[in-house]
């Protein structure tokens, strides 16, 4: 029997330092030394979210770290998800349930409400660390925003509470490594830094060896050691939830390659669905909002959005929804997933004032249907047959959405799927027009041919491997981080 280990964590400098990716790299590192790691982060702002099995939401970077883990992802591994509705306002999910829409000045402001939010997230790590080993938490953005710290329920006091044994992670691609490792170290509390164990440098560009002198000098201003240099990479593909990842992506056509422009929404959510269409050799995804990069594209994809009126009213004031309809009946593909489902509807209604001030817009038109959004919200997962007459019956997906979606007129029933508990799901007017609200359908090798068809690609590979692929690149990940970080000196910081 593997020995029992404590808690790991690993903090940042700032936001985007690399520390969901570096999570994700002990998860699989732990799984593949014996133990049975899980991922733990309190508190996460995303727009990007998963369906776990039970029906709860939760943030996609944990769902990323327990598939390092090798497990199936639990609401226990981010019992609280904020997901921004606006500039000012987000919905609060609680332990996979949403508990309502709140104001950054009320969130932050409540200490009471923080209180009681800062228990269900130790509660959710307590029923975590009896059933996984080690537990590896993450944080969030940097842990000296001393303005926040008292009210913080990810960062430092959850360390604290976890009896973790914490690493800070800093970014030296963005320049000012010392400061920044410097200034955070010595903004601790005394029993912050206690816990404390050491600092990873990431996204180092060239020869490691350079940084030895660097190593030296934040030993000596510090007290904590560098443990690892990990080197900038590009071609171990890990998915990231944070939209500063969207920075990074192609944004143009390419010549010889089955073009998809990714409509870039203001509130766009769950931009991993397209992740797949990066990986398979025949696509070019681009994520745009310029009508002549959406006009040359083989195929256009509307996304999710966490606010779809308020998208939907953008997409009409800036041209690129008649650009988008335009194509349509040029002969290109459209399709939609969740919100971007919704849009290509004839009418949008929003009653209750549930996203916003928009009562209602008119869609795209392009397909046969109303949405109404209402209260609840829908969360589960889904096994289904792709175009229920087809013999693609082995499909998963996940479901997260706010609305009902209903035919108009005589319109005939289309669905895209049809889910083993009987219920349909989406609309396929042809193969270059559908919807549905089934995310991670383009996950499914069937999908993906489906979306390939009628064009002639330079590749010759057969189907793709989307999950083989993923566990490829963990493996990846975790070799390149044993090479670069001292793992003797990280195992000995963890045992009791």
């Amino acid at each position: 029997m593997k020995r029992h280990l404590r808690p790991i964590m690993f903090v940042g400098t700032c936001s985007d330092a690399g520390k969901s990716v570096i999570n994700a790299a002990f998860c699989r590192i732990f799984k593949q030394d014996g133990y049975q790691p899980a991922p733990f982060k309190a508190q996460n702002m995303s727009l990007n979210s998963y369906s776990t099995p039970e029906g709860g939401e939760m943030g996609r970077a944990q769902v990323v770290q327990a598939e390092a883990c090798g497990i199936s992802p639990h609401t226990d591994m981010n019992p609280v998800l904020l997901k921004p509705t606006n500039d000012k306002s987000s919905q609060v999910v609680l332990n996979g349930k949403p508990v309502g829409n709140m104001s950054a000045k009320d969130y932050f402001g409540i200490q009471n409400q923080k209180e009681e939010l800062f228990k269900e997230a130790v509660r959710a790590f307590n029923r975590l660390e009896a059933r996984y080993n080690p537990i590896v938490l993450e944080g969030a953005g940097s842990i000296s925003e001393l303005n926040l710290r008292d009210r913080d329920i990810t960062n430092m006091r959850m360390a604290i509470a976890a009896g973790a044994s914490t690493y800070l992670v800093a970014d030296i691609d963005r320049g000012g490594v010392f400061g920044s490792v410097y200034g955070t170290i010595a903004l601790l509390r005394p029993e912050e830094r206690a816990l404390m164990k050491g600092v990873i440098i990431n996204k180092f560009r060239g020869d490691a060896s350079l940084f030895e002198e660097g190593r030296s000098l934040l030993k000596e201003l510090t007290g904590i050691p560098v443990v690892g240099v990990i080197p900038w990479f590009r071609d171990i593909k890990i998915e990231e939830e944070d939209s500063v990842a969207l920075d990074m992506k192609n944004n143009t056509y390419k010549d010889g390659k089955i073009n998809v422009a990714i409509i870039l929404l203001r509130r766009m959510s769950n931009f991993t669905d397209f992740d797949v269409l990066e990986t398979d050799p025949r696509f070019n995804p681009y994520y745009t909002n310029h009508i002549d990069e959406i006009e040359k594209a083989d195929i256009i994809l509307l996304p999710g959005s966490k606010n779809t009126l308020s998208d939907l009213q953008s997409l009409r004031a800036n041209g690129i929804a008649m650009a988008i309809i335009r194509a349509h009946k040029a002969g290109k593909k459209v399709i939609g997933i969740c919100g971007g489902y919704q849009m290509m509807g004839v009418r949008l209604e929003d009653p209750e004032s549930i996203e916003g001030n928009i009562p209602a817009i008119p869609g795209l038109g392009l397909l046969p249907q109303c949405t109404v959004i209402e209260q609840e919200k829908i969360t589960r997962q889904s096994d289904f047959a792709f175009l229920p007459s087809s013999e693609n019956r082995d499909c998963k997906g996940y479901e997260i959405h706010m609305g009902r979606t209903s035919l108009l007129g005589d319109a005939p029933e289309q669905p895209v799927a049809r889910l083993e508990d009987g219920r349909t799901d989406g609309y396929y007017l042809n193969n270059r027009c559908w919807g549905s609200y089934m995310h991670g359908i383009l996950d499914n090798p069937a999908v993906l041919d489906n979306l390939a068809e009628g064009f002639d690609t330079e590749t010759t590979a057969g189907p793709f491997d989307y999950a083989a692929f993923k566990e490829e690149q963990y493996d990846k990940l975790a070799a390149l981080v044993r090479e670069h970080v001292d793992m003797e000196y990280i195992y000995d910081s963890i045992k009791h």
